[in-house]
């Protein structure tokens, strides 16, 4: 019967390799060339030992008995001795490199021994050498599934490492050149032509485009750009010709620092991955030493204190098979994996990780506190309405625009592009800023002012309050009042979704925290949702409020501060889990958050905590489910009723379910 079940086994073995073979590795994205020359190994393995099923010890000695007797014992072990080579050689090689650099206990030893005694004991009893093959066999496939696996969630980390730009073309001259991006320098002109990737950071100075941002931000929505708007590296020109003036060298561009934050996360170890590395390095050396005492202690019990024989077979067997259920593969494998996929699934929607320690706090994660300008708002001055005008909205913004040209502050930026056409300096004169007041001018020869209250009873001009909330330009024309306009900051479009989001995802609190006026602060977070505001603050204020609540906070709750500005940097640094804005996210801020949003929405948020969960969910599944099968298996082993086959799924088997389950942690569109 067992011989029945381990040739089906093999028979499986050989019809999914050859499928693997076929299909997989033949695809661009399929095995490597390690991966197929294992399968190649494990196929023809498998294709040896099921033949060696059908050819008994009686018919080696048959065969050989016109020569030698004794010859087909040996050549039955030569046999087996080669497709246990063909299998098994590479781990072999790994458990001798161990003992000689000293770093004996790991599972290539453990296997090593293992199966080396499982043939040792055939050979002495003239017994099978299946199991000990067998054994080497599926271990191997099982490292095969674990190395897929891994492959598999690394090429989602390498579709994101695609975005690393070959080469720039520099503009010197009037010639175009090709050089090394590192080369180029702050202030070049470049040009990015239909298909080629923007490979520094900067302003548009000619042409216009649609852009590919799917790597960077996970969103498949081509992005216009044209002459003043500013392009981040890593994007794709799709339909125009890009002239750029770079503003950052390459080492400092957006591509740059996406890389580096991809390539050096797994340095982040969590505290589960702390916990397998200190478990494993205590468990090994002390299942070996079980292992040991299992072997020679119960032998000499039985012969100098009950005056039984010895058994040493039966015992060294069970220790062997102690030895192969021990391996810690499952453990040592399936968590750094759930991890790195997790982080790579993340990655793929736009939201960079920086270390396995932050998506396992960010599943903690109960208090949210936002910044708002640039995060909950896009940080962008409109026109949100005129009120009262005695002319038409379009004269009304026309003076109010061409008043205030001489102006750099955001509001006259903002009435310019209301304006929308180019200012003739012509048509103004005799302009006067008066400090916190506005500003008075002539425009067409007519006497125009535009600015706050204060202005309004400075010129002694009667005017109409508005109750909305943002910045009140009143406009005077002639000396007459003619209308206000209402500038605010935007509110983005996901940012109602993203606080509701939030607490659908298990936020307790929300908070924002701003250096804007009561007033406005008040509304946008009414607007939104969120729990509670604080505003009129300094960055220093910020901190401070920060601080207070995380000494409110209970238990292993944690406390992640979302921002974008150079200003958020202290407190992205201070909280327990640090959330930049990445797209248009100052570098300071980007550089002190654990976790960059690429696209600037703030919903991925949400989607980053449900990511994250998962993820430590299923880490919890495989060390639990690992664990318990381990030592149950290992008392079975320790008495005697678990064999070498049930050995094989106590390592194996339980390797490649933890490994199936880890990989779940890449799929994350649904969450």
């Amino acid at each position: 019967m067992q011989e029945l079940v381990i040739s089906i086994l093999l028979t499986v073995v050989i019809i999914m390799a050859s499928v693997l073979l076929i299909f997989v590795g033949s695809r661009k994205n399929g095995m490597t060339k390690k991966q197929r020359i294992m399968m190649i190994r494990i196929l023809i393995t498998a294709v040896i030992l099921l033949a060696l099923q059908f050819i008994s010890a009686e018919m080696f000695d048959t065969a050989c008995g016109w020569w030698f007797p004794a010859a087909g014992r040996w050549i039955r072990f030569v046999c087996y001795l080669i497709d246990y080579l063909i299998i098994g050689y590479d781990i072999l090689r790994k458990a001798a490199k161990g003992i000689k650099n000293r770093q004996v206990f790991d599972e290539s030893f453990l296997m090593a021994v293992a199966t080396i005694g499982a043939m040792t004991l055939a050979v002495y009893e003239d017994g099978e050498y299946l199991e000990a093959i067998a054994v080497m066999l599926f271990y191997q496939i099982g490292e095969w599934f674990q190395g897929y696996a891994v492959g598999k969630s690394r090429r989602n980390i390498s579709d994101l490492m695609d975005i690393r730009p070959d080469y720039a073309n520099v503009e010197r001259n009037g010639r175009l050149e090709q050089a090394n991006p590192d080369e180029v320098e702050i202030g070049s002109v470049i040009v990015v032509r239909p298909g080629e990737k923007v490979p520094i950071d900067g302003n548009v100075i000619a042409g216009s485009s649609s852009l590919n941002t799917s790597a960077l931000t996970g969103e498949s929505l081509p992005r216009e750009v044209k002459v003043g708007d500013e392009v981040i590296s890593g994007c794709i020109s799709m339909t125009g010709v890009l002239k750029i003036q770079t503003t950052k060298e390459f080492g400092e561009s957006t591509v740059s620092r996406i890389l580096d934050l991809v390539e050096n996360a797994s340095s982040r170890k969590s505290k589960s991955e702390d916990f397998i590395s200190r478990f494993a390095k205590i468990y090994t050396p002390a299942v070996c030493c079980s292992a040991l005492v299992l072997a020679f202690l119960p032998p000499i019990v039985r012969m100098l204190f009950m005056g039984l024989s010895a058994d040493w077979g039966i015992w060294i067997y069970r220790a062997l098979t102690f030895l192969v259920i021990s391996c810690p593969c499952a453990l040592v494998i399936s968590i750094p994996l759930s991890f790195f996929a997790g982080i790579g699934g993340a990655s793929r929607e736009g939201v960079l990780v920086k270390g396995s320690n932050y998506l396992e706090s960010l599943s903690q994660t109960r208090y949210v506190v936002f910044d708002k300008t640039g995060t909950m708002t896009k940080g962008v001055f409109e026109v949100n309405g005129i009120h009262h005008s005695t002319i038409e909205n379009e004269k009304l913004i026309e003076y109010a625009a061409l008043a205030e040209s001489a102006s750099t502050h955001p509001i006259s930026k903002s009435l310019q592009r209301a304006y929308g056409k180019e200012i003739d300096a012509s048509r103004v004169s005799d302009i006067q800023e008066i400090s916190g007041n506005g500003v008075t001018a002539k425009v067409d020869g007519m006497e125009v002012a535009a600015g706050n209250d204060k202005l309004m009873k400075h010129l002694n001009i009667p005017y109409q309050d508005c109750h909305q909330t943002g910045t009140i330009i009143h406009m005077a024309i002639g000396g007459k009042y003619a209308g206000h306009i209402v500038i605010s900051d935007m509110i983005k479009p996901h940012s109602r979704a993203a606080v509701a989001e939030l607490k659908k995802a298990g936020a307790e609190r929300t908070v924002m925290l701003t250096g804007d006026a009561k007033k406005v602060a008040e509304q946008v977070a009414a607007s939104l949702g969120i729990d509670e505001v604080y505003s009129e603050l300094l960055p220093a204020d910020k901190v401070e409020k920060v601080e207070e609540l995380l000494r409110e906070k209970a238990g292993r709750a944690k406390l992640a501060f979302v921002g974008d500005g150079i200003n958020d940097a202290p407190v992205l640094s201070r909280a327990d889990i640090g959330i930049a804005m990445g797209a248009m996210g100052s570098d300071a801020a980007i550089e002190a958050a654990d976790i960059v949003l690429m696209d600037d929405d703030p919903v991925k948020i949400a989607k980053a905590m449900k990511i994250s969960r998962k993820c430590l969910r299923i880490v919890y599944q495989n060390i639990v489910f690992a664990l318990a099968v381990k030592f149950a298996c290992l008392a079975l082993g320790a008495v005697g009723i678990a064999n070498m086959y049930l050995a094989i799924f106590a390592d194996v088997g339980v390797m490649i379910l933890a490994v199936l389950n880890a990989i779940r942690c890449l799929f994350v569109k649904k969450l």
